[in-house]
C-alpha cells in the first residue's frame, strides 16, 4: 500500500501540510517500518479550523435531516467498501492483529448506521406554561463545534463514536488523533466523510504535538466541548481547561476491571471469556480485564485452565491470521509493562505462566496469589498480563471489585442469574457483563464510566444528548397582565 497520501492533513477545508517545522514519523510498531511523513500542525493551523469549521457548521446544522442520513449512511458503506484497506491500515499503523482490526471496522460501521438515526432526534417538543395565553417551546440544537481528542489503542472505533453522533446533530468537528495512530485515529475518516458528501471544512485534522499547539486545541475559544478518550492523569488536565473555560466534556478514561468468577461459574466458560477480555489487542484496551477474582473453592481449577489457554495463544506478526497477540504500540509501553511485572512479582505474586518478551511483542503472562492491595493491581496494565486475585466468597469478591479508582467495565461469572444480577448491582462501574467478559459496546445503549473512569456517555440517544444543547422559547400570544408597569 502507498501510505503517502496520507502525508497531508484536511485543515480548514484544504488537504495541505502543516504550518509547524515538525515532522511526524509514523512507523509500524511491529517491525518500525516508516510508513510516512507528516508536517505537523500549529497553533495558526489549530485556529484556521476552528474557524472554518464554525462558519461551515452554520450552514451544516440547516441541513435536511434526510440528507445527513443520506450522508452517514454513505460512509457506513464506503467504510465497507474499504474493509481491506482499513484493516491494512489498523495492523500496519497500530499494531492490531487482523482479528481486532476487523472486529473494530465492523464496529465503527455500526456506530455509523446507529449515528444515522440521529437527525431525526432533533426534535422540537412543547409545553404548557402556567402564565395565561402562553406556549413553550423546547428545541435540541447542536453545540457548535466539538473538539475530538483520540488515543491510539482504538483509533478508528474511538474517533468514530464521537465524530459521527457529532455531525449527525449538526455540529462541525476538528479531531486531534494520537501520534501513534494519525491516519486511522482522524485522516482516513475525514477523508471518508468528505467523500461521503460532508462538506469541506466541517472536519479537519490536527496531527501535532503539545509542545507547538501548547493547549490551544482545548482552551480555544470556539469548541463548546472536548470529547477526550485516554489516560486518567490526562484526562484531569483536559477537564481542568475545560471547566475553567466552561466547556462541556466528554472524558473516557481508565479503567482497572474485574471479572467476578462466583463458586457455582461455568469454569469452562468463564476462563474462555476471560482470555478473550484480557489479551485482546495485547490488553490495550480500556475495557480489558485487568483482575480476574476468584472464589477460592474454584480457584485453583480456573488457574489451571486459564494458564493452559493462555500458553497456547499465538504471539507473533500481527497481519498473520492466527496471530492473537502482536506487538505493544511503542518501546515506552513495553518498559511499563516490564516495570508492573518486576514489581509484582517483588511483591509476592506467583508467576505461573512466564512469556517472553521479543521486541515489542509480549507473551501471555500469567500471575496467581495476587492481592488487590499490590500496586500491579491497583494499576491499569494495559499489556497481556492476567491477574487472578482468589478470594474467601462473594461478599470479599465485591469489595476487592468495588476497591479501585477506577470504575468502567466489569464481568459477572455465575450458573445462578438471579445471584449474578445481584453482584452486578453492587459493583460501582458503568457497565458490567453477566457471563460475558468486560470488553463490549454497543452503538444503541450507554458506554462510559463511574469514578475516575470518566464523565459522560456515548452511544444511542445518551451520544446525542452529549453533543446537543437545548433552548427554551416561550411565546406569549395573548397580552399578559403585569403586577406593575
Amino acid at each position: 500500500m502507498n501510505y503517502s497520501e496520507w502525508s497531508r492533513c484536511p485543515i480548514a477545508g484544504e488537504w495541505s501540510e502543516g504550518s509547524s517545522t515538525s515532522i511526524l514519523s509514523v512507523l509500524n510498531p511491529y517491525t518500525d517500518e516508516e510508513l510516512v511523513q507528516i508536517k505537523m500542525a500549529t497553533k495558526q493551523d489549530v485556529h484556521a479550523a476552528y474557524i472554518e469549521a464554525a462558519r461551515v457548521q452554520k450552514e451544516w446544522s440547516k441541513t435536511n435531516p434526510y440528507e445527513k442520513e443520506k450522508i452517514l449512511k454513505k460512509a457506513a458503506q464506503l467504510m465497507e467498501e474499504r474493509r481491506e484497506q482499513i484493516v491494512d491500515l489498523l495492523i500496519k499503523e497500530g499494531g492490531a492483529t487482523r482479528i481486532k482490526a476487523n472486529s473494530e471496522v465492523s464496529a465503527s460501521i455500526t456506530l455509523v448506521n446507529e449515528a444515522a438515526s440521529f437527525p431525526f432526534q432533533m426534535e422540537t417538543r412543547t409545553f404548557p406554561s402556567v402564565v395565561p395565553g402562553k406556549t413553550n417551546v423546547v428545541l435540541k440544537e447542536p453545540l457548535g463545534v466539538v473538539s475530538i481528542i483520540t488515543p491510539w489503542n482504538f483509533p478508528l472505533s474511538l474517533t468514530i463514536r464521537s465524530l459521527a453522533p457529532a455531525i449527525a446533530t449538526g455540529n462541525g468537528v476538528v479531531i486531534k488523533p494520537s501520534l501513534d495512530t494519525p491516519i486511522t485515529g482522524g485522516l482516513f475518516l475525514a477523508k471518508v466523510f468528505e467523500e461521503a458528501g460532508v462538506p469541506k471544512g466541517l472536519v479537519s485534522v490536527i496531527v501535532a504535538s503539545s509542545k507547538d499547539i501548547g493547549n490551544s486545541f482545548i482552551d480555544h475559544p470556539i469548541p463548546e466541548i472536548i470529547s477526550f478518550t485516554g489516560s486518567t492523569e490526562i484526562g484531569r488536565k483536559v477537564g481542568e481547561i475545560a471547566g475553567y473555560n466552561l466547556k462541556k466534556v466528554s472524558l473516557e478514561l481508565g479503567g482497572n476491571n474485574a471479572c467476578i468468577v462466583l463458586d457455582d461459574a461455568d469454569l469452562e466458560q468463564a476462563t474462555t471469556a476471560s482470555i478473550f477480555g484480557k489479551f485482546l489487542h495485547q490488553g490495550q484496551i480500556c475495557m480489558a480485564i485487568n483482575r480476574i477474582i476468584v472464589v477460592e473453592s474454584v480457584y485453583q481449577d480456573f488457574v489451571d485452565r486459564f494458564v493452559e489457554k493462555a500458553s497456547k495463544l499465538k504471539a507473533s506478526d500481527p497481519s498473520d491470521a492466527d496471530t492473537v497477540i502482536g506487538p505493544l504500540i511503542n518501546n515506552k509501553q513495553v518498559d511499563t509493562i516490564k516495570a508492573l511485572l518486576n514489581k509484582g512479582i517483588e511483591e509476592g505474586a506467583t508467576v505461573a505462566l512466564e512469556g517472553k518478551i521479543v521486541g515489542k511483542v509480549v507473551e501471555p503472562f500469567v500471575l496467581s496469589d495476587v492481592s488487590n492491595t499490590m500496586e500491579i493491581a491497583q494499576s491499569e496494565i494495559f499489556g497481556p498480563i492476567a491477574l487472578i486475585i482468589p478470594v474467601k466468597d462473594e461478599k470479599e469478591a465485591i469489595k476487592v471489585a468495588n476497591d479501585s479508582q477506577y470504575g468502567l467495565s466489569g464481568a459477572v461469572f455465575s450458573s445462578s442469574p438471579d445471584r449474578a444480577l445481584n453482584v452486578a448491582k453492587q459493583i460501582k462501574t458503568g457497565m458490567i457483563h453477566i457471563n460475558d467478559q468486560s470488553v463490549n459496546n454497543e452503538p444503541m445503549v450507554p458506554f462510559g464510566g463511574e469514578k475516575n473512569s470518566g464523565i459522560g456517555r456515548h452511544g444511542g440517544e445518551w451520544a446525542v444528548e452529549e453533543f446537543t444543547t437545548v433552548k427554551w422559547i416561550s411565546n406569549q400570544e395573548t397580552p399578559r397582565v403585569y403586577p406593575f408597569g
